[in-house]
């Protein structure tokens, strides 16, 4: 028997704010919003990024004063909306105007000895050591005096040329809200993520593991480049380099698999099945794929999936700038014959479909809980939707190992078929949309929309619409099908496909003849699209499509499988289950929740372990770990 792969919980961190409960979404159509809604989001992005607090039934601002709630959150409304999605590059990512280019000396001395020089300001390192004199000297020189030990690379500096990317919200310090003992930014990240993804639930984990034998459950996430800061494989290759010390954190922590690892030791302490696949951008859709095919064959009950990418650093953005895929400051004054670009111009940096230049980068960290169907009914879970299938194509022979290919229009094909064969061609042509790989970069416009338009026309589908989600959030590399997927089920809550804002007008060379796409956000209701098709197209020939079903398609297929009464035993057990998530629901967004972290945790030896030829138990787990494992090859065997 095959099972459906639900989703019953999701959350995350991306430039629009946290995920879970559509908040993230809520962003993104603000402006389509009632008052109630509106208030509710900023609430939840103030206590975020630390410009508001809440305590004993009063809100504060950042300074300390007790406002109420309307006049404070007017007060801030401007600077929390300017303060999320792409903008101009923070000085907390990187300071644009300071970017290390090369080194141009080394100094040495003695601890009984000083040292002289001339340097130009603009060499100067960011933090003067405490035994540096600096005197004033001619034009844009200075005059330093170095007493005692001196070793020291001065390297030398320039203007970032890429000063736009989407950053996550102004002030939001994931490592703060736990001891996050130096780790990369994309670890981070996750813990805040998966946190929110499981809590979302509104199920205790412990109950979820009580119905379930300790290894029913999977993990699978990770990221497209490992984690690149200076706490990571940033730092271990940057350091020799520049006199630092190489600390024994960075080497492991680098690991592209990470995000998983951490789920597994300081969230769930999941001994089930894990891994991270690797798929450029595709990354995220290649471990839901893992996750999918595990409950559907029945092998796992309950997958967590995830992603988590933190690409805003001068390192990564030089090397996709030296490549040409990004939006350059330069090309954005050419493309919009401009002299200078304010914040409004940096904002519109990527133009999916539109007069563009390049892509532009962004940081996210998406989790899901996927669980079997049987499962949910039973623990009365909340279903936001469900994934059938993800499909996965290689290019073929190619050219250029960057360049895209034919493996798109297979996995898109599959993907609108399987729609079609499971809700029919016109739920298919009147009810299904397509959420855009979308990058902003001239090549992709082209492509993809080729690839979409085509498959459209295969399909008779005559106006089929397209998201572009990356307009607003920037491309976040392995995570980006993450947003994807979470800022879709908005669109089940509120109604509206997110219009692709930032692009003026659609360019001359998109193929769209049997396309919709909208500057505007589109209304469509809350029941009125029955799937959306989720794409990703990866460099090196990496390409994943997912059908993604509406929840209200979802509840009618359970009912046709498991029958009216067991539907209804479902809706009353999910009255306690929405209590609890809109209770964490409510206490997150007054930013009273701190994230799971459980280190040095119930952590066992073999020697804990209750070992015979049958099963495995584990101490605190309620069910043993069988070991009976049938014989898959009875055919070739004599057994």
């Amino acid at each position: 028997m095959s099972h459906l792969p639900l989703i019953v919980g999701f959350g995350g961190i991306n430039p629009a704010g946290r995920s879970s409960f559509h908040h993230a979404y809520r962003r993104l159509i603000f402006d389509k919003l009632d008052q109630q809604n509106q208030q509710n989001t900023l609430l939840g992005l103030a206590t975020l990024t630390g410009l508001a607090t809440y305590q004993d039934g009063h809100y504060y601002n950042k300074a300390g004063e007790q406002l109420p709630l309307a006049a404070l959150l007017s007060s801030i409304a401007d600077q929390l909306l300017n303060s999320t999605l792409i903008r101009r590059i923070e000085p907390d990512c990187f300071d644009v105007n300071k970017v290390t280019f090369n080194k141009v000396a080394t100094l040495k001395s003695t601890p009984d000895s000083s040292i002289r020089f001339t340097l130009r300001k603009r060499h100067l390192p960011n933090i003067i050591p405490e035994n540096w004199t600096i005197t004033p000297g001619n034009g844009q020189e200075v005059e330093i005096t170095v007493s005692g030990n001196l070793d020291t690379i001065l390297p030398d500096f320039k203007t970032a040329q890429v000063q736009s990317a989407g950053q996550l919200p102004t002030g939001f310090q994931p490592g703060k809200l736990y001891q996050s003992r130096n780790h990369p930014r994309n670890l981070q990240m996750t813990i805040f993520s998966a946190s929110d993804a499981l809590l979302s639930t509104g199920i205790p984990f412990e109950d979820i593991l009580n119905r379930l034998s300790p290894d029913q459950i999977a993990v699978y996430a990770s990221n497209s480049i490992g984690q690149l800061d200076d706490f990571g494989f940033g730092g271990l290759t940057k350091y020799p380099s520049i006199g630092k010390r190489t600390s024994s954190k960075q080497m492991p922590l680098g690991y592209a698999q990470m995000p998983a690892d951490f789920v597994n030791a300081y969230i769930l302490g999941n001994v089930g099945a894990t891994g991270g696949a690797l798929g450029a951008c595709a990354t995220f859709l290649y471990n839901l794929r893992s996750g999918i095919q595990d409950i559907r064959s029945g092998k796992h009950k309950v997958a967590m999936i995830g992603g988590s990418d933190a690409p805003v650093t001068q390192e990564v953005i030089e090397g996709f700038r030296a490549m040409g895929a990004l939006a350059e400051d330069k090309d954005l004054l050419a493309l919009d014959k401009l002299t200078e670009l304010n914040d409004a111009d940096y904002r519109k940096a990527c133009r999916p479909f539109g007069k563009n230049c390049g892509f532009t980068i962004g940081e996210s960290s998406q989790f899901i809980l996927l669980m079997s169907d049987d499962l949910a009914l039973e623990l009365g879970a909340e279903v936001y939707g469900a994934i059938p299938e993800v499909f996965v194509n290689a290019d073929g022979h190619k050219k250029s190992i960057s360049a895209p290919g034919i493996g798109n229009y297979i996995t898109l094909g599959k993907a609108a078929a399987l729609i079609k064969n499971m809700l029919g061609a016109e739920s298919l042509q009147q009810r299904s949309y397509v959420q855009a790989h979308g990058t902003s970069t001239p090549q992709n416009r082209v492509t993809e929309s080729h690839v979409i338009n085509e498959i459209a026309k295969a399909f008779d589908i005559k106006s089929w619409p397209v998201a572009a989600i990356k307009c607003y959030l920037g491309h976040s590399q392995g995570t980006a099908g993450g947003d994807q997927l979470t800022t879709s089920l908005g669109t089940w809550a509120y109604g509206y496909i997110p219009g692709i804002q930032t692009t003026d007008e659609i360019a001359s060379d998109v193929h769209q003849s049997n396309l919709l796409f909208s500057q505007q956000h589109i209304e469509v209701g809350a029941l009125g699209m029955d799937s959306v098709i989720l794409n990703s197209k990866g460099f090196g020939g990496n390409n994943a499509s997912a059908p993604m079903l509406a929840p209200h398609i979802v509840k009618q297929m359970l009912t046709k499988k498991h029958g009216q009464t067991k539907i209804a035993e479902w809706e009353n057990r999910k009255v306690a289950t929405l209590a609890r998530a809109n209770e964490y629901d409510q206490q997150t967004t007054l930013g009273l929740t701190k994230p799971i972290y459980q280190y040095d945790h119930h952590v066992l030896a073999g020697d804990d372990l209750e070992i015979t030829e049958n099963s495995i138990r584990l101490p605190g787990y309620e069910n043993r770990i069988d070991l009976n494992t049938a014989n898959p090859f009875s055919e070739y065997t004599d057994e």
